[in-house]
Order: structure tokens, then C-alpha cells, then sequence
């Protein structure tokens, strides 16, 4: 691979000391080979249950079968002012924006809407917690999508500092109620999360570090959760055991590889929603072993 001058500028970050699978391990993530420990183990680790991704080509002809039924969904919602509103969560590296990018890359962009909210500002930090999600809320015919939502405060926060155990605490009994509102009101809803193997997770952060089209997305809060696996892990599963509701279920995918995982997301949007014109045997069946509801769904 081609080494760029803003690559080599970057600044070092410390090796870090980590335990996956029971091992303690040094990785240097500056380092441009990726340790065999990692390149062996990552399509496997959290269970996953294919030994290989799937092959580009059946990929491919099937993502386009899908893509042709969410035109169809979006001439629907159009037609009939139905809206729709699907939050994508899961760790870093988990698949998130890609996920979202096939999601929406033949539709109208006018009535098709992804929402990707920097940290709020101090004027939003005054505010109810939820206001700066809400006021993104899809109107009559539209589909929105949030890479990262109101959950914030039920993983990455706590973890990291950003909010205190209580504000936690208030958030994970309010949102129940806050969702089902939104059910109330009408609106399509999906909680979508996404998750990876620690090895895989580890796998997808080198190569953000050492590929120049994806370093944008290399970030300290990439250095931070390799150390914090465990942590982001109670804090999923008190998250999921608290909100995952029978008017608001999380939707789990087994995401390590992103193909897969991407199908498996639009199929479950298109199988849950009465459009006009929709081609069940074009959508396919779900893949049971990648998709699953709720926290015992979940994998590692």
C-alpha cells in the first residue's frame, strides 16, 4: 500500500496492553502488519458462524435485488406520507456507515435522510436530552437513519466518562416511554445493533489506521476501546436488558462480515413493512444464524 506523508505524520500512540479470548496480548496498532493473532482468529471471533465472507459476486446480485425494493418502499412512502426512522448502534468499526450507505445509495436523497450528530454543543447540553434527536424526526414520506442515536447515553457515555451514573440512569428508565411515543405516533421503528468479535473489531481499527481512505475515521476514542472491551460489554448488556421493549425490540446482527450483516438489515425493513409491489421471493429469507431479537440474541 502506498504510504502518504499525512500517515507517517500522525502521531504515535502506545502499544496497548489488552486480554482477548482469555490471552494477554501487546498490540501496536502503528505497526502495518497486522499480528497473525488477529488476522487468524478475527472472521471467527464472538462465535460467528461463517468461516469466510460471502462471495462478492452473490453479494452483490443479491444487494441490487434489495436496493430495487427500497425504491419501491420509498415510492410508497411517498404515496401514502408513511414514515420510517431505523437507528444503527454497535461498537466502533462495527459497520455502521456502510450499512447505512447501501441502506440509502438509490434513493431520494429529498426524502431520504441521514442523521450522524456531532458532540452536542452547550446550548444542547441545556436542553431535554432528547431534543436534538427529536427535532431530526422524519415528517410525512420520509426515511431517516441515525449512525448513532439517543444511546449514546446507554454505552459510549458511561464508558467513557461523559455523563454520570445517574443522567445514565434516568435515561435507561425513560426510554421505554420516550419509544413508545414514537411508535404511538405512527412511525416505522427500527433499533438495529450492529456487533463484532474483539479480534474483528481489532482487524477493522489497523486498517482505519494504515488505509489512507479510511483514516478519517482513526480517532482516540479508537485507542480508548481497546482497552475498554469489557466495559463496553456490561454496559450493552444493561442497555439491552433495560430498553429492549415489545413496541421497541432491538434487532441484533452478527456483523463480522459486513456483507452479510448489510443484507440481513434491509431485508428486515423490507419483510416488515406492507409496500406496494413487494417481491417476497426477491427479498429472500432471514439469515437466522446472523439475526436474532433482544439480549440473548446478541453473541459475545
Amino acid at each position: 500500500m502506498t504510504t502518504y506523508s499525512h500517515m507517517r505524520n500522525l502521531p504515535d500512540t502506545e502499544p496497548v496492553r489488552i486480554t482477548v479470548a482469555g490471552t494477554e496480548r501487546v498490540f501496536d496498532i502503528d505497526d502495518p502488519k497486522l499480528p497473525d493473532w488477529i488476522k487468524d482468529a478475527a472472521m471467527a471471533s464472538g462465535g460467528y458462524p461463517y468461516k469466510k465472507k460471502m462471495d462478492k459476486k452473490d453479494y452483490e446480485e443479491t444487494l441490487e435485488r434489495l436496493q430495487i425494493e427500497l425504491v419501491k418502499l420509498q415510492l410508497w412512502l411517498q404515496a401514502t406520507g408513511e414514515r420510517v426512522m431505523a437507528i444503527f448502534e454497535g461498537r466502533d468499526a462495527a459497520g455502521k456507515g456502510g450499512t447505512i450507505f447501501v441502506l440509502r445509495q438509490y434513493m431520494n436523497p429529498r426524502s431520504a435522510r441521514n442523521v450522524a450528530l456531532p458532540k452536542p454543543t452547550d446550548r444542547q447540553l441545556g436542553q431535554w436530552y432528547y431534543q436534538r434527536y427529536v427535532e431530526h424526526f422524519p415528517t410525512a414520506g420520509e426515511f431517516v437513519t441515525f449512525d448513532r442515536s439517543w444511546y449514546n447515553r446507554g454505552v459510549v457515555e458511561p464508558v467513557n466518562g461523559f455523563c454520570t451514573e445517574e443522567q445514565c440512569e434516568r435515561f435507561l428508565d425513560e426510554t421505554p416511554t420516550f419509544e413508545r411515543m414514537i411508535v404511538n405516533e405512527g412511525i416505522h421503528f427500527f433499533k438495529f445493533w450492529l456487533n463484532i468479535g474483539q479480534e474483528m473489531q481489532l482487524e477493522r481499527f489497523h486498517d482505519r489506521r494504515h488505509d489512507p481512505l479510511k483514516i478519517w475515521k482513526f480517532s482516540p476514542i479508537d485507542i480508548a476501546g481497546m482497552s475498554k472491551w469489557d466495559e463496553y460489554t456490561q454496559a450493552r448488556d444493561r442497555m439491552m436488558k433495560r430498553t429492549h421493549t415489545e413496541h421497541a425490540p432491538w434487532i441484533l446482527l452478527r456483523a463480522n462480515d459486513k456483507r452479510r450483516s448489510r443484507l440481513e438489515v434491509i431485508r428486515r425493513i423490507l419483510k416488515s413493512l406492507p409496500y406496494e409491489g413487494r417481491n417476497d421471493d426477491a427479498i429472500g429469507e432471514a439469515d437466522e444464524k446472523i439475526i436474532g431479537s433482544g439480549p440473548e440474541g446478541i453473541g459475545t
